[in-house]
């Protein structure tokens, strides 16, 4: 069925706030439980490039060196597929993927992801830096490299996602309101939770707050604080004149970890060019203080990392492009009630997806779903509560915050958001 929103209604179920990437999703799913009886919230239009969910591709891959990640990236796919059997549209590509570091750098990271993939069964090939070239002759590494190919690597349409997801929630029944500010929350006499916002208020029995670097926004006026930092980062687009070397069915996704910055590269996809951009490092900033400016500096980085690594993906910048990544100082997910950091706000459930996300937003708007409706979910999710210490103690201080090392950047255990 089309959706046929009664302007007058003001009670819910349940309230999805934020609508982008781990919200559209969490929305669909909450739809195919209960139908009509969800509405989600977007403060702006659905799709936006304001956030973090945005841009044409994303990328999806089982390697990972963390078991929390490692023992449910497999049910990422299997989650995409039900949205694509159903909507009939093709999401993710499997391109295959590359993993790769310089030997004698971070040759060990390496080492931990097949350590990690082995011990969950996933499939995976072992490559020396000129077996990589053989594979992929437009990447130019010698045996001072090592890397591992992983074949279901590829890449997620993120931008076609949220639209698909939001349309088959519709579909079910569900509303879903764009351009609508959250002002606060609050608890009615009657236990519901009441929502305030440019549109008047809603009441609803559960509150799911999926708002990305806007969550501390709608969740002070409970008196709960998420610490998280938000940085602004970037992907340059290159116009390759070897346009046909780096299509999805000849140019892998990749992720390169360095000692000094990791980057990372996609293939053509959309109406872009190759796509390279180095993971972290972004100035620090809030949603109202970011610029949405590219930094010339960080566009250099890049391209000299490729003249020297994949020279032929090189050609003009078509185009560079920023987003916000919004991250715990652990980098790990938050999946969680809030009534833990306040009783009373049980049925106030948040997630933040640590700026590594997308690939799992879907699994992990499956895994909201049943956390609302359920009171648990089937997976794992017990390593993302939101009670731990990097949450809940101002002085923790992390190792590192990225796959493979590097301080937290300046100002960010300060970080009002």
């Amino acid at each position: 069925m089309a959706e046929v929103r009664d302007p007058e209604r003001r009670f819910y179920q349940y309230i999805v706030v934020g609508c982008g990437g781990v919200g559209s999703a969490t929305v669909y799913w909450l739809s195919k439980r209960v139908g009509s009886d969800v509405l989600g919230i977007e403060q702006f239009h659905i799709g936006h490039d304001n956030g973090g969910s945005q841009d044409h591709s994303r990328i999806i891959r089982l390697a990972y060196h963390d078991d929390r990640y490692t023992k449910i990236t497999p049910d990422t796919y299997t989650a995409w597929e039900e949205v694509e059997k159903e909507s009939g549209i093709q999401l993710v590509y499997h391109t295959g993927g590359i993993k790769f570091a310089k030997k004698n750098e971070l040759g060990h990271v390496i080492d931990q992801y097949a350590e990690a993939m082995s011990k969950h069964g996933i499939k995976y090939e072992r490559l020396t830096g000129s077996q990589l070239h053989e594979k992929y002759p437009q990447f130019e590494t010698d045996d001072s490299y090592t890397a591992l190919y992983e074949e279901k690597a590829g890449l997620v349409d993120a931008a076609m996602s949220i639209s698909v997801q939001i349309q088959l929630a519709r579909a079910h029944g569900a509303s879903v309101i764009d351009n609508c500010p959250v002002r606060r929350i609050d608890k009615a006499p009657n236990g519901h939770i009441m929502v305030y916002t440019a549109n008047g208020i809603y009441q609803c029995r559960r509150l799911l707050v999926t708002s990305g670097a806007w969550i501390n926004n709608v969740l002070q006026s409970i008196g709960v604080h998420v610490p998280i930092y938000v940085t602004q980062e970037q992907v340059s687009y290159f116009a390759t004149p070897h346009v046909k070397e780096f299509t999805k069915e000849k140019y892998p996704i990749w992720i390169y970890h360095g000692s000094d910055r990791d980057y990372y590269g996609l293939p053509s996809h959309g109406n872009s060019g190759s796509k390279c951009g180095i993971e972290m490092g972004g100035v620090v900033v809030t949603p109202e203080t970011r610029t949405y400016i590219p930094d010339p500096v960080r566009e250099k980085y890049v391209t000299d990392f490729l003249k020297e690594t994949i020279p032929r993906s090189l050609g003009p910048i078509m185009y560079t492009k920023t987003c916000l990544y919004t991250m715990p100082k652990d980098r790990h997910f938050v999946v969680d009630h809030c009534g833990k950091m306040r009783p009373g706000w049980d049925n106030v459930i948040v997630c933040n997806g640590a700026g590594h996300c997308f690939k799992f937003s879907c699994l992990l708007g499956k895994i909201l779903s049943e956390m609302a409706v359920d009171g648990k979910t089937q997976y794992d999710v017990s390593n993302f509560n939101i009670d731990r210490p990097a949450i809940t103690q101002p002085g923790w201080t992390p190792e590192m915050y990225s796959e493979t090392g590097g301080k937290v950047p300046v100002g960010a255990p300060t970080s009002k958001l």
